[in-house]
């Protein structure tokens, strides 16, 4: 009998494939003693993602090694948020960089190589494949918590998120192992031929307890309550970059991962898996409003924060709907434009000796009045208040939550959002109402890539806040993947 070969399409992967090379690429030019190669290195890992993002924009619907690698519209758009998060990343922390001495390359390889692991969970069709990519992303994220060796909190972040993202990995694999030794397969479709019932499948409470370890282990890479203890102690131990990195970049990759498991493999078990994503996305709304009123370093505070949007992206999730998924699509887009636009602020006043707890954002209207203005716009945006982006990103989240009939639920997410807006609003308080420190000057110097930065995410909430119409037809495009 013939042994068939699997369909090896590299063309399919040809963005992975050059993110790969450059990477390798960088890594060796990082290793050479010039001082200056990390403007190269910086340069080159920008043209590199331009370069990516143009052949998955042209890429056309494929699959390769048994489809354990599957490219379509869905995949292609979760990439294009990911290249926007590393861009943006990237391109905002350069200055920062150079200050604290950690541009010597292996910052910008460590970032391309969390990217490509992304990159992999989005077009994973296999539970391998899924694993794969989690790994390569969260190693290097590891270290980009840890990379500022002589900061002590630094190294401390890294640790913590090392040792817990070893235990959910663990969750993870233990899950996966019982699927395939109930099913035989670890590809999702595979998986989901196995438990069709119209083919005699049959559900245990073995392969419940196998979902229910591979959603913690999701759980755990997006910061969902009860699995989201390591997130405020990281995001402020960490460098402001990579926490701002670290904000976006695995949100988007984990949710694409989970999007394919739960409507790929496991679309028979919808009534087992629903309950069970309504409850991560109250327990993260809860954890996310409250626990952050009591912050008093800005990081931490987002943190919490972070974890509250984890909760409403859940719930679009949970309706299982065509509007469902729309909704979550379209509240990462937002999300990571609101999210790299606070931190860009943040990494700003920092450069201009400004701590990150929230008194010392006291008088800075007074003083620096544009930078107030922004930072009252991304505050009002995470809070959900028109005509602001995060406006229409929780609005279709609860209207999808309504249309899967989550009354209940959506009425709880919109009590969470009005506490959660405290905590925002604080932050406007202090910057306009409050006087400043006699010593705070706030006299930081605005280079060219923060100006960029900012007035692209400024813009673009402004403007999808006021006319949604675009991003919501592209967002109906990308779930298109998944006919409800």
């Amino acid at each position: 009998m013939p042994v068939q070969m699997p369909d090896i399409n590299l063309v399919a992967m040809l963005p992975e494939i050059v993110l790969s090379l450059l990477g390798l690429v960088l890594m060796l030019m990082s290793a050479q003693g010039d001082e200056n190669r990390g403007g190269r290195i910086s340069m080159l890992a920008m043209i590199g993602l331009v370069v990516a993002a143009l052949i998955t924009v042209g890429g056309k619907d494929a699959t390769g090694f048994g489809s354990h690698f599957i490219n379509d519209a869905f995949a292609r758009s979760m990439k294009l948020l990911m290249y926007l998060s590393t861009g943006l990343v990237l391109f905002m922390s350069a200055d920062y960089m150079k200050k604290h001495r950690i541009d010597g390359g292996e910052y910008q390889v460590l970032t391309l190589m969390a990217l490509l692991g992304g990159m992999l969970m989005a077009s994973a069709g296999d539970f391998l494949m899924l694993y794969l990519g989690l790994e390569l992303m969260s190693l290097s994220i590891y270290v980009l918590a840890a990379i500022q060796r002589d900061e002590l909190r630094s190294n401390e972040a890294g640790l913590k998120y090392f040792v817990l993202g070893s235990m959910a990995s663990g969750f993870l694999l233990y899950g996966i192992s019982l699927i395939y030794g109930l099913t035989g397969t670890t590809a999702y479709s595979g998986v989901a031929a196995a438990l069709d019932p119209a083919h005699g499948g049959h559900m245990g409470t073995a392969l419940i307890l196998g979902v229910v370890m591979v959603m913690a282990g999701m759980s755990f890479k997006i910061a969902a309550a009860p699995f989201h203890m390591w997130a405020p102690d990281v995001y402020e131990g960490a460098p402001t970059s990579v926490t701002a990195f670290m904000a976006v970049l695995p949100k988007v990759a984990a949710f694409a991962g989970i999007f394919r498991v739960l409507l790929i493999a496991f679309p028979s078990l919808h009534s087992q898996w629903i309950p069970l994503v309504q409850l991560l996305a109250v327990f993260s709304m809860g954890v996310g409003a409250f626990a952050a009123i009591a912050q008093t370093n800005i990081k931490r505070m987002l943190a919490y924060s972070s974890i509250g949007h984890v909760g409403y992206i859940l719930l679009g999730l949970a309706a299982n709907s065509a509007a469902g998924l729309q909704s979550v699509v379209t509240y990462l887009a937002i999300y990571i434009f609101t999210s790299v636009g606070a931190f860009a602020i943040i990494l700003l006043l920092n450069a201009g000796g400004i701590g990150d707890e929230t008194e010392d954002y006291k008088g800075l209207a007074h003083k620096r009045p544009l930078l107030a203005f922004l930072m009252a716009l991304f505050m009002f945006s995470m809070a959900g208040i028109p005509p602001l982006a995060g406006f229409i990103a929780k609005l279709y989240i609860f209207l999808a939550a309504l249309q899967a009939g989550m009354l209940g639920i959506a009425i709880v997410g919109v009590l969470f959002s009005a506490v959660g807006a405290f905590y925002y609003l604080r932050i406007v308080k202090f910057m306009y109402f409050d006087a400043a420190k006699e010593t705070e000057t706030f006299g930081m110097a605005v280079g060219v890539p923060m100006r960029a930065i900012l007035t692209v995410t400024g813009v673009i909430i402004l403007v999808w806040g006021v006319f949604p119409e675009s991003l919501l037809k592209w967002t109906a495009t990308s779930v298109k993947a998944f006919a409800m």
